[in-house]
């Protein structure tokens, strides 16, 4: 097979990992086939550097060939898509044309799992092995770890990978046992551990080699089984506080050809997923807890965001005052972020806020307003109730734009 088959092939069957990119990609579909210069199509993705930095990634799997048979991932061992492997030293071929011709920054590599666990990891180490010592290639490398590695393997990569990932995929043992029974949720959270335990080493030892300097993200695949939002959004506050993860994506469960019966044949709201990202934002940096955002079993709201869906919850607690109100509750008022509360923060230190300073600062006045108290501002909370308030807050549909010509 040629080099450009094998790439169209396994540049194709790793868009389904949104652990290297945002929740803005565009929708990922089985059905039909797009180029490789395709902007809605596969081989490149977007991740950022520890330093902030937005960088191009070339995004591939080794090979698509798997002995797991997971039912929701197009690359498991029944499925009779066209199968293809690169060799370690093909990618790193790809890898440095794409680097030299300025196309990408990086490397994203993950792949299926080929006669064992070991092997597998070895393979991608010596991936990233080739390119940082024989090419000193110093560009990003994120490599995908295999849980069921021998954690010595993982410790290695570790070393030469700016990023590791291990993806969970389901939240649950129960999930994995039904979708996914080569998989343990033990073996996942022990590999997560490894990596925790090489970063806290090179934390504590100033003299210790680099390991995984952007820390280490995962992947939850949603609605491929019936676990809810809220189950979702406790495993992920779970894993951030146990193995200090860098991010938790979400990926909307994308229906794949010939779908065994145990999966959806309809993929979920996009919505949903993009509500999950924004509650997670919610659960890194402002310091919402998931029970705050769903109590008890369910799914967040669609046509509201989780924050917006929280202060109609507890419209006790407003208007507020933000000539008085501590930082972090003037955070909670919806469509006021961090950067904002700072810049009125250190602007009450100078005078009393007004009305006017908000749309300064540019804040979503039209869901601000019922909830905020300024010096010449008090809105008069009985003029409407919850449920009036969220009726006029619900993110409204965008209107399709008609065709000139029929």
């Amino acid at each position: 097979m040629q080099l450009i088959d094998k790439l169209s092939i396994l540049a194709d069957a790793a868009k389904y990992d949104a652990s290297c990119a945002s929740s803005a990609a565009p929708k990922r579909s089985s059905e039909g086939k797009s180029g490789l210069g395709s902007s809605t199509g596969m081989g490149i993705c977007h991740s950022y550097t520890p330093d902030g930095r937005c960088v191009s990634l070339l995004k591939i799997l080794l090979t698509n060939f798997c002995l797991y048979d997971c039912q929701y991932c197009v690359n498991r061992r029944s499925s009779d898509v066209p199968r293809a492997r690169f060799s370690p030293e093909e990618v790193v071929t790809l890898t440095m044309d794409f680097y030299r011709r300025n196309c990408v920054s990086g490397l994203f590599l993950s792949s299926g799992i080929i006669r064992s666990a070991d092997y597998t990891m070895e393979q991608l180490i010596r991936v990233a092995k080739l390119l940082r010592e024989d090419h000193e290639f110093r560009g990003y490398i994120h490599l995908k770890t295999i849980p069921e590695a021998d954690p010595a393997l993982i410790e290695e990569a570790g070393r030469y990978a700016d990023r590791l990932s291990v993806n969970i995929e389901l939240p649950t043992q129960l999930g994995l046992q039904t979708l996914a029974p080569e998989k343990e949720m033990g073996s996942i959270k022990q590999a997560m551990q490894t990596i925790y335990t090489g970063q806290q080493t090179v934390l504590n030892e100033p003299r210790a080699p680099k390991f995984t300097p952007a820390g280490q993200s995962t992947q939850m695949i949603v609605g491929a089984d019936e676990t809810d939002d809220s189950t979702i959004l406790h495993t992920a506050e779970s894993l951030y506080g146990d193995f200090r993860l860098k991010r938790v994506y979400y990926s909307a469960f994308s229906p794949i050809p010939n779908s065994p019966k145990s999966v959806p044949h309809a993929a979920p709201p996009l919505m949903r997923e993009h509500r999950l990202y924004q509650a997670d934002f919610l659960l890194r940096s402002y310091g919402y807890s998931a029970n705050e955002l769903l109590q008890g079993p369910g799914h967040l709201a669609l046509d509201i965001d989780p924050k917006l869906a929280w202060a109609l919850e507890h419209r006790d607690i407003f208007p507020l005052d933000l000539n008085r109100a501590e930082p972090a509750m003037i955070a909670r008022i919806p469509g006021i972020g961090i950067r904002t509360t700072k810049r009125l923060v250190e602007l009450r230190r100078q005078r009393r806020i007004r009305y006017e300073d908000l749309t300064r600062l540019r804040c979503v006045l039209a869901k601000a307003k019922p909830f905020i108290i300024t010096s010449d501002y008090h809105p008069r909370q009985a003029d409407s109730s919850s449920i009036d308030l969220r009726e006029q807050l619900r993110d409204k549909p965008q209107p399709q734009q008609m065709a000139l010509w029929g």
